[in-house]
Protein backbone atom coordinates (compact mmCIF):
# COMPACT_ATOMS: atom_id res chain seq x y z
CA UNK A 1 0.00 0.00 0.00
CA UNK A 2 1.66 3.62 -1.13
CA UNK A 3 1.23 5.76 1.60
CA UNK A 4 -0.13 9.00 1.33
CA UNK A 5 2.65 12.37 0.69
CA UNK A 6 1.68 14.55 3.21
CA UNK A 7 2.56 18.29 3.87
CA UNK A 8 4.51 18.98 6.56
CA UNK A 9 4.90 23.09 7.50
CA UNK A 10 7.92 23.58 9.52
CA UNK A 11 8.26 26.34 12.49
CA UNK A 12 11.38 28.09 13.64
CA UNK A 13 11.45 25.99 16.36
CA UNK A 14 12.29 23.24 14.57
CA UNK A 15 14.79 24.25 12.50
CA UNK A 16 16.81 25.81 15.40
CA UNK A 17 16.55 22.12 17.17
CA UNK A 18 17.54 20.25 14.01
CA UNK A 19 18.99 22.55 11.06
CA UNK A 20 18.75 19.26 9.20
CA UNK A 21 14.98 18.75 9.89
CA UNK A 22 13.70 19.18 6.28
CA UNK A 23 15.75 15.95 5.19
CA UNK A 24 13.94 14.21 7.76
CA UNK A 25 10.64 13.47 6.24
CA UNK A 26 11.31 10.81 3.66
CA UNK A 27 8.97 11.12 0.55
CA UNK A 28 6.73 13.84 2.46
CA UNK A 29 6.81 17.18 0.77
CA UNK A 30 7.93 20.04 3.27
CA UNK A 31 7.23 23.75 3.59
CA UNK A 32 8.54 26.56 5.00
CA UNK A 33 6.67 30.16 5.63
CA UNK A 34 8.63 32.74 4.64
CA UNK A 35 8.44 34.33 8.28
CA UNK A 36 10.73 31.51 9.74
CA UNK A 37 13.31 32.63 7.00
CA UNK A 38 12.66 36.21 8.75
CA UNK A 39 13.41 34.65 12.27
CA UNK A 40 16.23 32.70 11.20
CA UNK A 41 17.76 35.91 9.73
CA UNK A 42 17.66 37.85 12.98
CA UNK A 43 19.23 34.79 14.71
CA UNK A 44 22.05 34.49 12.29
CA UNK A 45 24.24 36.52 14.30
CA UNK A 46 25.83 35.45 17.38
CA UNK A 47 27.55 32.52 19.02
CA UNK A 48 24.93 30.29 20.81
CA UNK A 49 24.14 27.07 19.30
CA UNK A 50 20.75 28.73 17.92
CA UNK A 51 22.68 31.67 15.86
CA UNK A 52 25.19 28.28 14.53
CA UNK A 53 21.65 26.51 13.60
CA UNK A 54 19.87 29.51 11.89
CA UNK A 55 23.49 30.01 9.99
CA UNK A 56 23.58 26.46 8.42
CA UNK A 57 20.09 26.05 7.62
CA UNK A 58 20.59 29.74 5.61
CA UNK A 59 23.23 27.93 3.78
CA UNK A 60 21.86 24.66 3.23
CA UNK A 61 18.43 26.34 1.79
CA UNK A 62 20.85 28.36 -0.63
CA UNK A 63 23.27 25.77 -1.46
CA UNK A 64 20.04 23.09 -2.18
CA UNK A 65 17.91 25.49 -4.30
CA UNK A 66 20.13 28.00 -6.18
CA UNK A 67 18.81 27.52 -9.50
CA UNK A 68 15.20 27.31 -8.40
CA UNK A 69 12.24 29.81 -7.82
CA UNK A 70 11.41 29.04 -3.79
CA UNK A 71 7.81 29.59 -5.14
CA UNK A 72 7.70 26.59 -6.77
CA UNK A 73 8.70 22.87 -5.57
CA UNK A 74 12.35 21.91 -5.73
CA UNK A 75 13.69 18.60 -5.12
CA UNK A 76 14.97 18.28 -0.83
CA UNK A 77 17.56 15.45 -1.84
CA UNK A 78 16.41 13.15 -5.44
CA UNK A 79 14.19 10.79 -5.76
CA UNK A 80 14.16 9.64 -2.12
CA UNK A 81 13.19 12.68 -0.58
CA UNK A 82 9.99 14.59 -1.18
CA UNK A 83 9.76 18.23 -2.67
CA UNK A 84 10.48 21.55 -0.88
CA UNK A 85 9.28 25.56 -1.13
CA UNK A 86 8.52 28.39 0.40
CA UNK A 87 5.05 29.71 1.66
CA UNK A 88 4.10 33.32 2.10
CA UNK A 89 2.63 33.97 5.52
CA UNK A 90 -0.36 36.48 3.73
CA UNK A 91 -3.83 35.08 5.05
CA UNK A 92 -6.36 33.28 2.53
CA UNK A 93 -9.58 32.93 4.11
CA UNK A 94 -8.66 32.89 7.94
CA UNK A 95 -6.62 35.77 9.37
CA UNK A 96 -5.13 34.43 12.56
CA UNK A 97 -3.40 37.55 13.26
CA UNK A 98 -7.30 38.84 13.75
CA UNK A 99 -8.75 36.04 15.53
CA UNK A 100 -5.92 36.17 18.06
CA UNK A 101 -6.09 39.65 18.38
CA UNK A 102 -2.11 40.55 17.68
CA UNK A 103 0.17 40.41 15.27
CA UNK A 104 3.20 37.58 15.74
CA UNK A 105 4.90 36.02 13.48
CA UNK A 106 3.65 32.48 15.41
CA UNK A 107 0.04 33.76 13.42
CA UNK A 108 2.26 34.48 9.93
CA UNK A 109 3.28 30.84 10.41
CA UNK A 110 -0.75 29.97 10.79
CA UNK A 111 -1.39 31.86 8.15
CA UNK A 112 0.81 29.99 5.67
CA UNK A 113 0.30 26.82 6.82
CA UNK A 114 -3.56 27.22 6.27
CA UNK A 115 -2.91 28.79 2.71
CA UNK A 116 -1.24 25.43 2.08
CA UNK A 117 -4.22 23.51 3.46
CA UNK A 118 -6.54 25.75 1.44
CA UNK A 119 -4.37 25.46 -2.13
CA UNK A 120 -3.67 21.37 -1.69
CA UNK A 121 -7.51 20.07 -0.30
CA UNK A 122 -6.35 16.76 -1.67
CA UNK A 123 -3.74 16.41 0.86
CA UNK A 124 -2.90 16.20 4.68
CA UNK A 125 -1.23 19.42 5.67
CA UNK A 126 0.45 19.56 9.18
CA UNK A 127 2.13 21.73 10.92
CA UNK A 128 5.27 20.97 13.03
CA UNK A 129 6.68 22.77 15.69
CA UNK A 130 8.66 22.51 19.36
CA UNK A 131 6.10 25.10 20.55
CA UNK A 132 3.03 23.47 22.66
CA UNK A 133 1.03 26.83 22.33
CA UNK A 134 1.55 26.91 18.87
CA UNK A 135 0.30 23.53 17.93
CA UNK A 136 -2.84 24.22 20.21
CA UNK A 137 -2.77 27.18 18.24
CA UNK A 138 -3.19 25.39 15.17
CA UNK A 139 -5.83 22.29 16.73
CA UNK A 140 -8.22 25.42 17.60
CA UNK A 141 -7.96 26.22 13.78
CA UNK A 142 -8.76 22.33 12.68
CA UNK A 143 -4.88 22.36 10.91
CA UNK A 144 -3.07 19.38 12.32
CA UNK A 145 0.04 19.76 14.36
CA UNK A 146 2.67 17.78 15.92
CA UNK A 147 5.63 17.76 17.49
CA UNK A 148 9.59 17.09 15.85
CA UNK A 149 9.57 13.73 16.93
CA UNK A 150 13.72 12.67 15.28
CA UNK A 151 15.79 12.43 18.37
CA UNK A 152 13.29 11.72 20.86
CA UNK A 153 13.12 8.66 22.86
CA UNK A 154 9.91 6.25 23.11
CA UNK A 155 9.68 6.95 27.11
CA UNK A 156 11.48 8.61 29.75
CA UNK A 157 10.56 6.74 32.19
CA UNK A 158 12.00 3.57 30.71
CA UNK A 159 15.40 5.57 29.98
CA UNK A 160 18.19 3.24 30.67
CA UNK A 161 19.68 3.38 34.16
CA UNK A 162 22.70 1.80 34.09
CA UNK A 163 22.57 -0.29 37.06
CA UNK A 164 20.55 -3.88 37.71
CA UNK A 165 19.73 -5.42 41.38
CA UNK A 166 19.89 -9.25 41.38
CA UNK A 167 18.83 -11.14 44.16
CA UNK A 168 19.54 -15.06 42.65
CA UNK A 169 22.47 -16.14 41.74
CA UNK A 170 25.19 -19.22 42.79
CA UNK A 171 27.02 -18.83 46.29
CA UNK A 172 30.31 -19.28 44.16
CA UNK A 173 29.81 -15.71 42.87
CA UNK A 174 30.34 -13.91 46.21
CA UNK A 175 33.35 -16.38 46.99
CA UNK A 176 35.38 -15.42 43.60
CA UNK A 177 34.26 -11.86 43.97
CA UNK A 178 35.79 -11.99 47.70
CA UNK A 179 38.67 -13.82 46.96
CA UNK A 180 40.10 -12.70 43.98
CA UNK A 181 38.00 -9.27 43.34
CA UNK A 182 36.32 -10.60 40.11
CA UNK A 183 34.41 -13.80 38.97
CA UNK A 184 33.48 -15.29 35.79
CA UNK A 185 30.53 -13.51 33.80
CA UNK A 186 29.46 -16.53 32.46
CA UNK A 187 27.99 -17.70 36.65
CA UNK A 188 25.12 -14.76 36.31
CA UNK A 189 24.43 -14.57 32.81
CA UNK A 190 23.52 -18.17 31.71
CA UNK A 191 22.35 -17.59 28.36
CA UNK A 192 22.27 -13.42 28.07
CA UNK A 193 25.09 -11.14 27.67
CA UNK A 194 26.08 -8.49 30.23
CA UNK A 195 25.76 -4.94 29.01
CA UNK A 196 29.45 -3.09 29.38
CA UNK A 197 30.15 -0.96 32.17
CA UNK A 198 26.71 -2.03 33.43
CA UNK A 199 26.29 -2.31 37.67
CA UNK A 200 24.84 -5.29 39.44
CA UNK A 201 24.07 -5.16 42.86
CA UNK A 202 23.94 -8.49 44.02
CA UNK A 203 21.51 -8.87 47.46
CA UNK A 204 22.52 -11.83 49.58
CA UNK A 205 20.38 -11.57 52.69
CA UNK A 206 21.31 -8.56 54.37
CA UNK A 207 24.46 -8.15 52.20
CA UNK A 208 25.10 -5.97 49.28
CA UNK A 209 27.60 -6.41 46.70
CA UNK A 210 28.11 -3.72 43.87
CA UNK A 211 29.69 -5.58 40.85
CA UNK A 212 30.56 -3.93 37.42
CA UNK A 213 31.31 -6.13 33.90
CA UNK A 214 34.24 -5.13 31.93
CA UNK A 215 33.57 -5.59 28.74
CA UNK A 216 37.78 -5.42 28.39
CA UNK A 217 38.36 -9.04 30.42
CA UNK A 218 34.74 -10.58 30.08
CA UNK A 219 34.72 -10.68 33.71
CA UNK A 220 32.69 -9.38 36.68
CA UNK A 221 34.52 -7.20 39.08
CA UNK A 222 33.95 -6.28 43.03
CA UNK A 223 33.29 -2.36 42.88
CA UNK A 224 35.05 -0.73 46.00
CA UNK A 225 34.17 2.12 47.67
CA UNK A 226 36.94 4.57 47.00
CA UNK A 227 37.11 8.40 47.58
CA UNK A 228 38.24 10.88 45.27
CA UNK A 229 40.35 14.41 46.88
CA UNK A 230 38.09 13.66 49.95
CA UNK A 231 35.06 13.42 48.80
CA UNK A 232 33.24 10.08 49.50
CA UNK A 233 30.20 8.55 48.10
CA UNK A 234 27.78 8.61 50.41
CA UNK A 235 24.91 5.60 48.69
CA UNK A 236 25.45 2.50 46.11
CA UNK A 237 24.52 5.20 43.49
CA UNK A 238 27.25 7.31 44.18
CA UNK A 239 29.96 4.47 44.54
CA UNK A 240 28.93 3.02 41.10
CA UNK A 241 28.86 6.77 39.40
CA UNK A 242 32.40 7.56 41.29
CA UNK A 243 34.14 3.98 40.17
CA UNK A 244 32.87 5.24 36.30
CA UNK A 245 34.06 8.67 36.41
CA UNK A 246 37.47 7.26 37.76
CA UNK A 247 38.15 4.13 35.51
CA UNK A 248 40.63 4.87 32.83
CA UNK A 249 39.00 2.51 30.11
CA UNK A 250 35.76 4.67 30.23
CA UNK A 251 35.92 7.71 27.84
CA UNK A 252 32.00 9.33 27.97
CA UNK A 253 29.94 8.97 31.12
CA UNK A 254 26.80 10.09 31.66
CA UNK A 255 25.17 10.90 35.16
CA UNK A 256 21.32 11.79 35.61
CA UNK A 257 19.18 12.08 38.65
CA UNK A 258 17.44 15.18 40.50
CA UNK A 259 19.27 17.93 42.71
CA UNK A 260 21.43 17.10 45.18
CA UNK A 261 22.12 13.62 44.02
CA UNK A 262 25.89 14.86 43.60
CA UNK A 263 26.49 14.01 40.05
CA UNK A 264 28.46 17.58 39.54
CA UNK A 265 30.60 17.41 42.72
CA UNK A 266 31.06 13.78 42.59
CA UNK A 267 32.30 14.75 38.52
CA UNK A 268 34.88 17.72 39.73
CA UNK A 269 35.91 15.55 42.90
CA UNK A 270 36.86 12.78 40.04
CA UNK A 271 39.02 14.89 37.49
CA UNK A 272 40.59 16.48 40.66
CA UNK A 273 41.61 12.85 41.20
CA UNK A 274 42.64 12.54 37.71
CA UNK A 275 44.41 15.95 37.16
CA UNK A 276 47.50 14.34 36.26
CA UNK A 277 46.44 12.53 33.44
CA UNK A 278 45.21 15.23 31.44
CA UNK A 279 46.32 18.79 30.81
CA UNK A 280 43.10 20.59 31.85
CA UNK A 281 39.74 20.16 33.39
CA UNK A 282 36.94 21.95 32.01
CA UNK A 283 34.10 22.54 33.57
CA UNK A 284 31.02 23.88 31.31
CA UNK A 285 27.14 24.48 31.58
CA UNK A 286 25.32 25.66 28.97
CA UNK A 287 23.98 29.61 29.59
CA UNK A 288 19.59 29.38 29.50
CA UNK A 289 18.99 33.05 30.39
CA UNK A 290 16.16 33.60 33.38
CA UNK A 291 12.61 34.35 32.14
CA UNK A 292 14.20 33.70 28.67
CA UNK A 293 15.85 36.84 28.59
CA UNK A 294 19.07 37.74 27.27
CA UNK A 295 22.19 38.06 28.90
CA UNK A 296 22.41 41.49 27.37
CA UNK A 297 19.35 42.57 29.66
CA UNK A 298 22.10 42.08 32.56
CA UNK A 299 24.41 44.60 34.21
CA UNK A 300 28.10 45.07 33.55
CA UNK A 301 30.48 43.33 31.21
CA UNK A 302 30.76 40.15 29.62
CA UNK A 303 32.28 38.42 32.82
CA UNK A 304 30.00 39.93 35.29
CA UNK A 305 26.72 38.69 32.99
CA UNK A 306 28.27 35.40 32.90
CA UNK A 307 29.38 34.95 36.55
CA UNK A 308 25.56 34.08 38.05
CA UNK A 309 25.66 30.97 35.37
CA UNK A 310 28.53 29.78 36.09
CA UNK A 311 28.17 30.33 40.23
CA UNK A 312 26.66 26.67 40.81
CA UNK A 313 29.87 25.60 39.30
CA UNK A 314 32.20 27.59 41.66
CA UNK A 315 29.91 26.65 43.98
CA UNK A 316 30.89 22.37 43.78
CA UNK A 317 34.64 23.78 43.14
CA UNK A 318 34.39 25.42 46.82
CA UNK A 319 33.06 23.03 49.00
CA UNK A 320 36.04 20.65 47.85
CA UNK A 321 38.36 23.25 48.44
CA UNK A 322 36.80 23.74 51.94
CA UNK A 323 37.62 20.10 52.70
CA UNK A 324 41.00 20.91 53.19
CA UNK A 325 42.71 23.48 55.11
CA UNK A 326 44.54 26.77 53.33
CA UNK A 327 47.83 25.24 54.95
CA UNK A 328 47.32 21.89 52.88
CA UNK A 329 48.89 21.09 49.64
CA UNK A 330 45.41 20.61 47.53
CA UNK A 331 43.34 23.89 48.82
CA UNK A 332 46.88 25.53 47.23
CA UNK A 333 46.45 23.02 44.00
CA UNK A 334 43.31 24.04 43.71
CA UNK A 335 44.21 27.33 43.38
CA UNK A 336 47.44 27.54 41.41
CA UNK A 337 45.11 25.44 39.02
CA UNK A 338 42.62 28.18 38.42
CA UNK A 339 45.23 30.65 38.35
CA UNK A 340 47.18 28.58 35.21
CA UNK A 341 44.12 27.28 33.85
CA UNK A 342 44.67 23.87 33.99
CA UNK A 343 40.77 24.02 35.76
CA UNK A 344 38.30 26.15 33.71
CA UNK A 345 34.95 26.78 34.13
CA UNK A 346 33.26 28.46 31.64
CA UNK A 347 29.93 28.65 29.11
CA UNK A 348 29.74 25.95 26.45
CA UNK A 349 29.15 28.32 24.06
CA UNK A 350 33.43 29.31 24.45
CA UNK A 351 33.97 25.54 23.69
CA UNK A 352 32.03 25.72 19.78
CA UNK A 353 34.62 25.05 16.84
CA UNK A 354 37.41 23.94 19.55
CA UNK A 355 39.19 20.09 19.69
CA UNK A 356 40.00 19.18 23.03
CA UNK A 357 42.99 16.28 23.87
CA UNK A 358 43.67 15.19 27.28
CA UNK A 359 41.11 17.12 28.58
CA UNK A 360 38.59 16.21 31.10
CA UNK A 361 36.02 17.67 29.96
CA UNK A 362 32.40 18.14 32.54
CA UNK A 363 29.25 19.42 30.81
CA UNK A 364 27.12 19.96 33.78
CA UNK A 365 23.03 20.75 33.18
CA UNK A 366 23.05 18.88 29.78
CA UNK A 367 19.38 18.66 29.88
CA UNK A 368 19.45 21.95 28.36
CA UNK A 369 21.10 20.83 25.18
CA UNK A 370 19.74 19.69 21.60
CA UNK A 371 20.71 16.15 20.70
CA UNK A 372 22.61 17.84 17.51
CA UNK A 373 24.51 19.95 20.40
CA UNK A 374 25.55 16.72 22.46
CA UNK A 375 27.03 15.46 19.25
CA UNK A 376 28.80 18.45 18.50
CA UNK A 377 30.48 18.44 22.04
CA UNK A 378 31.23 14.50 21.55
CA UNK A 379 32.96 14.89 18.09
CA UNK A 380 35.42 17.50 19.12
CA UNK A 381 37.14 14.71 21.81
CA UNK A 382 40.61 14.26 20.66
CA UNK A 383 43.09 11.64 22.23
CA UNK A 384 43.02 11.11 25.91
CA UNK A 385 39.89 13.00 26.63
CA UNK A 386 36.91 12.25 28.59
CA UNK A 387 33.76 13.63 28.82
CA UNK A 388 31.10 13.84 31.79
CA UNK A 389 27.51 14.57 30.95
CA UNK A 390 25.44 15.70 33.92
CA UNK A 391 21.76 16.64 34.68
CA UNK A 392 18.30 16.01 35.78
CA UNK A 393 15.57 15.11 32.03
CA UNK A 394 12.66 16.26 34.17
CA UNK A 395 14.33 19.98 35.28
CA UNK A 396 14.53 21.79 31.78
CA UNK A 397 14.86 24.87 31.62
CA UNK A 398 14.46 25.73 27.84
CA UNK A 399 10.70 25.68 26.30
CA UNK A 400 11.26 23.70 23.42
CA UNK A 401 12.95 20.50 25.01
CA UNK A 402 11.05 17.72 27.26
CA UNK A 403 12.03 14.76 29.32
CA UNK A 404 12.37 13.10 25.11
CA UNK A 405 13.73 15.46 23.44
CA UNK A 406 16.55 16.61 25.24
CA UNK A 407 20.33 15.41 24.38
CA UNK A 408 21.28 14.16 27.80
CA UNK A 409 18.01 11.62 27.25
CA UNK A 410 18.91 10.92 23.46
CA UNK A 411 22.12 10.13 24.52
CA UNK A 412 21.60 7.69 27.70
CA UNK A 413 19.30 6.01 24.64
CA UNK A 414 21.02 5.86 21.90
CA UNK A 415 24.91 5.13 23.10
CA UNK A 416 24.18 2.49 26.01
CA UNK A 417 25.80 -0.90 25.48
CA UNK A 418 29.26 0.89 24.50
CA UNK A 419 32.74 -0.36 25.32
CA UNK A 420 33.86 3.25 26.68
CA UNK A 421 30.59 4.12 27.93
CA UNK A 422 29.07 4.44 31.54
CA UNK A 423 25.81 5.73 32.70
CA UNK A 424 24.26 5.85 36.65
CA UNK A 425 20.78 7.30 37.12
CA UNK A 426 21.01 9.12 40.51
CA UNK A 427 17.73 8.97 42.97
CA UNK A 428 18.70 9.37 46.20
CA UNK A 429 19.47 12.93 47.30
CA UNK A 430 22.86 13.85 49.84
CA UNK A 431 22.85 17.60 49.83
CA UNK A 432 20.50 17.57 53.01
CA UNK A 433 17.31 16.07 54.94
CA UNK A 434 15.54 19.40 54.02
CA UNK A 435 16.42 19.31 50.19
CA UNK A 436 15.49 15.18 50.22
CA UNK A 437 12.21 16.29 51.91
CA UNK A 438 11.59 18.91 49.12
CA UNK A 439 12.43 16.69 46.37
CA UNK A 440 10.16 14.12 47.64
CA UNK A 441 6.96 16.64 49.31
CA UNK A 442 6.90 19.06 47.10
Amino acid sequence: MVQERKIFVLDTSVIIYDYTAIRNFKEHDVVVPITVLEELDNFKKGNDDKNFAAREFIRYIDRACSNDSLQQWVNINGKTHGMFKIAMGHPNGVDTDAIFGEVKPDHKILNAALRVQKENPGRKVVLVTKDINLRIKAKSLNLPAEDYETGKIKSADELYTGRTMVDKFPVQVLNDLFQEGQCKAALLFKKSKPVPNHYYTLNHHETSVVTVYNPITAMMELVKKKAAFKIQPRNIEQICSLDAILNPNISLVTLQGVAGTGKTLLSLAGALEQRRNFHQIYLARPIVPLSNKDIGFLPGDIKSKLNPYMEPLWDNLKYIKNCFSEKDKEYRQINEMVENEKLVVCPLAYIRGRSFSNVFFIVDEAQNLTPHEVKTIITRAGENTKIIFTGDIYQIDTPYLDSRSNGLSYLIDRIKGSRIYAHVTLERGERSELANLANDLL
